[in-house]
């Protein structure tokens, strides 16, 4: 079959590999009919997130059914299904308190409760290193997918590969940055970042009757397509983490934001004393986004941290978040505990998800997707792929 393969730092291609097979009797395998690009792919992409050997690539697909284990009772050859990011086997301590990511069984070479980057992992993920299980992803023709009862949802007919595609991630994500806030209805919800988890918590606060959505970012083409598809007030990081708290607390009589979302992560726009602060405190990225949201946050508000922040950070705002009684939240979304609902939303019209699709490409162009997804070019959002192409 063919696959995208990361080779190393920067280096992805358009391979023939091997096709799956069953391992375990509780395994599918799924012919992809559509995947895409994460922004989390780009860690691995980047080298933030180090895979030493080639490993194809991908955690959002969905598809069809094509050989079904003996002991899977749920599916059946021909079905058509999107399958949620985490890999989890549904009947351990932390799948059954809604957990799936921090699954003790799908990841057990590298699984503990220490946590960290080049310590002990939690559960693994589709297609994200060796650190996280190790398993193959679905930007390909086919993908093994393992505890086939737990993970894997039915699509109704009536919607499209594109209307239910994000449901593998990007959308339960977002959502996640949402529900962590405990919005209660007429709360103001800033989210820095609008890239497409951005742009999913912004129609998330909207599906939990937020009164108003704030997004930040450092481009202007990027803001422009959030408000377009998810109608947010939009600031642009030009002048520095002060001038944007600054507007937020404007728009919220001075209190700050009622839930701050960090959509950004380890990895995001930094200049030259960014960097070279990196490098003496022997820190991967920078903190700075996620520091931007402990001040832009209210007294006793909630900030949620979806992006990646794989070490430790030196200057980390403790005596801001203790004095502010700031909850603070993050870690990967548990995915399969809200993908039901989030279907319904979609299956009923509440929200509408391939409005943020900007570049449809085959699979053989894998090299170049990568390329302008992560340069940000050609006004590039979100890149769905197609594997028979």
């Amino acid at each position: 079959m063919k696959a995208a393969v990361i080779h190393g730092p920067g280096k992805i291609t358009y391979d023939t590999v091997e096709d799956p097979r069953l391992k375990e009797q509780s395994d599918i395998i799924l012919k992809v009919t559509a995947t895409a690009i994460c922004g989390s792919d780009l860690h691995i992409y980047s080298g933030g997130i180090p895979q030493p050997r080639p490993m194809v690539l991908g955690h959002e697909f969905m598809g069809i059914v094509e050989e079904v284990g003996r002991d899977v009772k749920k599916l059946k050859r021909g079905d058509r299904v999107v399958v949620p990011f985490p890999i989890a086997c549904g009947s351990c301590f932390f799948c059954t308190h809604d957990l799936p990511g921090h699954c003790e069984h799908s990841n057990e070479e590298n699984y503990g409760p220490e946590g960290g980057l080049m310590t002990e992992k939690g559960g693994a993920l589709f297609g994200y290193s060796d650190l996280y299980g190790g398993y193959d992803g679905g930007q390909a023709q086919y993908v093994r997918v393992p505890y086939a009862d737990v993970g894997p949802r039915i699509v109704p007919d009536t919607l499209t590969d594109e209307q239910v595609l994000f449901l593998t991630d990007i959308f339960p994500t977002g959502y996640t940055g949402v529900d962590w806030g405990e919005l209660k209805g007429g709360e103001t919800v800033a989210i820095f970042g609008a890239g497409p988890v951005g742009i999913m918590a912004a129609k998330s606060a909207w599906l939990r009757n937020a009164v108003k959505v704030i997004i930040v970012d450092t481009l202007q083409y990027r803001l422009d397509k959030a408000k377009e598809v998810a109608n947010g007030e939009t600031i642009l990081w030009e002048d520095g983490a002060k001038q944007v708290v600054e507007q937020i607390r404007a728009l919220t009589q001075g209190r700050g934001a009622d839930v701050c979302i960090d959509a950004v992560g380890f990895e995001p726009d930094r200049n030259l004393l960014d960097r070279a602060k990196s490098v003496i405190n022997f820190e991967k990225g920078s903190d700075k986004v996620l520091e931007a949201c402990m001040s832009a946050v209210r007294r006793g508000g909630v900030v949620s941290v979806l992006g990646v922040y794989p070490s430790p950070y030196d200057n980390f705002p403790i005596g801001q978040f203790f004095d502010k009684g700031i909850v603070l939240k993050g870690g990967q979304a548990p995915a399969h505990k809200y993908i039901d609902q989030l279907l319904a939303y979609v299956r009923e019209d509440k929200v509408k998800l391939d409005d943020i699709i900007t570049h449809r490409l085959p699979l053989s162009e894998i090299a170049h997707a990568y390329s302008i997804f992560k340069k940000r070019e050609d006004g590039c959002v979100k890149i769905v792929l197609d594997p028979w192409t």
